[in-house]
């Protein structure tokens, strides 16, 4: 895995006037937890931070923090962001051990070909859009890819179908579903449709035989009556 280094500097005044202010000079306060040492208050700067996350990993890129000379290996747990303005106010980093694994959420991503449910009226819904896994940090995924291909209209996804990189766990039941065939109600009403009206068919078609049969009845019968 390639390495990203982003640069931090400790030493930054606490409080929200002067979070403000580094915000406007560019620089991003954050702070530094995990793996049993005192959590360090930090400053990043915000542009070189949002470049090292720019990728398909987000926020699963595993990161060298160098703070003051020192460097840690990290996640980025967390960018809280302003609710109204949207801008980053704050951001969170793990310390990880690359031999240690963690828990990280993963996008999933359904590919391959689902005609087996949708040439016959059927649609794909997608159940989960993330799976959360333990797996070492150097070997989580930027995605998980759910084969389509293997689905029918009595046959749906679910995670025990899932390919999980090398090592890596979920503490989700296997029966819980990732993607399920959906008929849409107007093809299921089609299809019931078609039913009853080859039900009622085959009823018309056995009335008109009985009654042929009772008329060929009457008919004998008044022979009979005419012959006395």
């Amino acid at each position: 895995m390639s390495e990203t280094v982003v640069k931090a500097s400790t030493g930054r005044d606490l409080g929200s006037r002067a979070s403000r202010r580094m915000r406007n000079e560019g620089q991003l306060p954050a702070v530094v937890y995990g793996r049993g040492k005192d959590p360090v208050a930090v400053s990043v700067e915000y542009t070189e931070l949002r470049d090292a996350l720019s990728t398909d990993a987000g926020l699963n890129k595993l990161l060298t923090l160098e703070i003051d000379g020192t460097s840690e290996t990290v996640l980025c747990k967390s960018v809280q962001r302003d609710p109204i303005k949207r801008m980053a106010t704050h951001a969170d980093f793990i310390r990880v051990d690359p031999d240690v694994p963690v828990l990280v959420k993963v996008p999933i991503r359904l590919v391959g070909d689902s005609t087996a449910v949708t040439s016959v009226g059927g649609m794909v819904e997608q159940k989960r859009f993330e799976l959360e896994i333990e797996v070492a940090p150097g070997n989580i995924p930027q995605v998980i890819e759910v084969d389509m291909s293997i689905m029918s209209l009595d046959r749906r996804i679910s995670v025990a179908d899932l390919d999980l990189p090398g090592g890596a766990t979920t503490s989700l039941p296997d029966e819980i579903s990732i993607a399920a065939p959906v008929i849409p109600r107007a093809v299921l009403q089609a299809v019931e449709e078609g039913e009853e009206g080859e039900e009622l068919e085959g009823e018309e078609s056995g009335e008109g035989a009985d009654g042929d049969s009772e008329g060929s009845d009457d008919s004998d019968g008044g022979g009979a009556d005419d012959g006395e």
